[in-house]
């Protein structure tokens, strides 16, 4: 099972508007499906060229490894040649900071994840919540742990 089309659309388009809503900096957001390709991307007028980069990276972040953002950053924090390594191997391709937030169906399966950068990252959690809540999906971030 993986993320649709229109579901992946629905998330952006909701995510994009909650920052909006909210007074957050442009944003950017990325959805990938659960083996990691590009299924939906925006950026937001004035987003910085390397935006879309940083989504992506957030979101195949977690699903490379299989870690919510909190628990990379958790072990990047107890030992920082963990992320040396991760950053080396994967080309630069992850990004321990949250933003990055794994997608599930109602029943739990895993559906793809969701990266979003541009303001704080707290607020691109947010944004990411508020877009996949949108969609009827469900979101997890490490935070309900």
């Amino acid at each position: 099972m993986t993320i649709t089309l229109d579901q992946a659309r629905s998330i952006v388009d909701a995510a994009l508007a909650h920052g909006t809503e909210q007074g957050f900096k442009p944003l950017t957001v990325a959805v990938l499906d659960p083996g990691g390709a590009l299924v939906a991307l925006a950026r937001q007028d004035g987003s910085g060229f390397l935006r879309p980069d940083l989504a992506t990276a957030k979101a195949s972040g977690v699903l490379a490894l299989g870690m919510t953002n909190r628990a990379i950053s958790a072990r990047v924090a107890d030992d920082s040649d963990f992320f040396t390594t991760l950053a080396t191997l994967t080309g630069g391709k992850v990004v321990a900071a949250p933003g990055g937030v794994f997608v599930h169906d109602a029943g739990g399966a895993l559906l793809g994840a969701v990266g979003v950068t541009g303001d704080a990252s707290a607020n691109d959690e947010a944004a990411a919540l508020a877009g996949i809540a949108a969609a009827g999906l469900v979101a997890r971030t490490g935070a309900e742990d």
